[in-house]
């Protein structure tokens, strides 16, 4: 059974670049304070990184 982890988008997209927008839609998010549980996968990680100031980790599951 794979690790999840549960994020929520707490930052507006608006005024931010292209990328980061593209990175939210990559993980599922794209209004705000909508959660998704998602695998905990070093690419996941990487994506919540790169935008870390307009998403929080929520839980983390086994």
């Amino acid at each position: 059974m794979a690790k999840t982890i549960v994020v929520k988008q707490i930052g507006s997209p608006i005024r931010r670049p292209q990328v980061q927008r593209q990175t939210l839609i990559g993980l599922g998010l794209n209004k705000m304070h909508k959660t998704r549980e998602l695998e905990d996968t070093p690419s996941v990680r990487g994506m919540i990184a790169k935008i870390s100031h307009m998403v929080e980790i929520v839980e983390e599951r086994d």
